[in-house]
């Protein structure tokens, strides 16, 4: 049974019970002062508090899509190597392969012209060599004939550390939302590219081209915009691509925009930092680079470089998020350059979690879809 079924939930859930229940019943019994009943009672407890918690675990992982396997929890995932070797091969179907479809749910009618595509894809980056999987929104309108010779605006949409792909498109809801605001012509068709920033799991690479390490941020900038473009009607002209994300996602949003302004003409930031962290998940990121180091914290980069001609979106709550300080700082900072473009979503409460950012997407996907050209 998978980390993320609802049998592996409710067998914790009654395993628990179960326990807590003979905690109950057996009590009495090992009430005794020898160290059979004392070892006996604190055996009891010690389960029944391990099976709680790791009930509320799992609920929360399912809630809010940490890790989508044990093999991803325990940091053992074995597929990416497979795919690197069918990188190493030549790939006869090219840097991005997909690997199923499924129809959009929450969506009425049936079949892609009228509810859009989710595709399941492994993309490999012809430069880096990076393997990753992802998720492929297609809008109705890709399939529907008087649009067959179109191109279409894209969005790189990305998790936060760890995170899933697979919770942007069933616990965030992209492709539901950007469908609704579509149909509603509140937003252009876009093609969304779902994926977490973690291509090197578990390792929290923070998107940067780490020395000797992933060569991320090149990934992003170059290598994922090349595959999507190899397989799917997406515009290439400057303008006809933007990148959004939360958390972590979120600041590698705001610095691949900032960073590849000729790539990413917008990039939105939910709940983002500006400055990449050290810590055991991220490992040394910079190997001593003081260049890298800097280039990475968007504060520096904001003060000693040119501004970039991008635009930018940031999102916060003055309860709830404990960026709110920050984020008003660099929007002023921001404004301050006078070329740099800058919006926020400023919310009255809300958390670092899923139900903050599902209030927020909306509004991002139609401030993204007003800056993006579909040519």
């Amino acid at each position: 049974m998978g980390l993320t079924s609802n049998k592996v939930l409710m067998l914790a859930v009654v395993v628990a019970v179960l326990l807590f229940v003979g905690t109950v019943w057996l009590w009495p019994r090992l009430a005794r002062q020898n160290w059979r009943a004392v070892s006996g009672r604190v055996a009891l407890l010690l389960a029944t508090q391990l099976t709680l918690f790791a009930s509320l675990g799992i609920a929360a992982n399912q809630a809010f899509g940490f890790y989508a396997s044990w093999a991803d929890l325990f940091g053992r995932e074995t597929d990416q190597g497979v795919v690197v070797d069918h990188s190493a091969n030549g790939g006869a179907g090219g840097p991005l392969q997909v690997v199923s479809t499924a129809q959009v749910q929450g969506v009425g009618g049936s079949g892609p012209r009228m509810t859009g595509q989710v595709q399941k894809v492994d993309i490999v980056g012809r430069t880096t060599h990076i393997a990753t999987p992802a998720y492929v929104y297609l809008p109705p309108e890709y399939f529907q004939p008087q649009y067959r010779t179109r191109t279409f605006p894209a969005a790189v949409v990305l998790t936060g550390y760890p995170g899933t792909a697979q919770a942007l498109v069933d616990k965030l809801h992209y492709p539901r939302t950007a469908q609704e605001l579509a149909k509603n012509g509140r937003m252009q068709p876009m093609i969304l590219v779902m994926l977490r920033p973690t291509v090197a799991p578990p390792r929290d690479t923070e998107c940067v081209d780490v020395p000797g390490g992933p060569q991320t941020e090149t990934f992003f900038a170059k290598d994922l915009p090349d595959a999507v473009l190899a397989h799917y009607r997406v515009g290439r002209k400057p303008g006809s691509w933007g990148i959004v994300g939360d958390s972590t996602g979120g600041y590698c949003a705001l610095k691949l925009a900032m960073h590849h302004p000729n790539v990413y003409a917008a990039g939105a930031g939910l709940s983002p930092y500006y400055k990449a962290p050290i810590d055991p998940t991220t490992g040394d990121l910079f190997r001593g680079d003081r260049n890298l180091r800097n280039h990475s914290d968007l504060w520096w980069y904001l003060k000693h470089q040119p501004a970039p001609d991008t635009s930018l979106l940031v999102s916060s709550s003055r309860i709830g998020e404990a960026n709110y300080k920050d984020t008003l700082r660099f929007i002023d900072q921001v404004q301050a350059t006078n070329r740099t473009r800058i919006a926020s979503i400023i919310l009255g409460s809300g958390g670092h979690n899923f139900n903050t950012w599902r209030r927020e997407i909306p509004a991002t996907l139609q401030w993204m879809s007003g800056r993006l050209s579909d040519r």
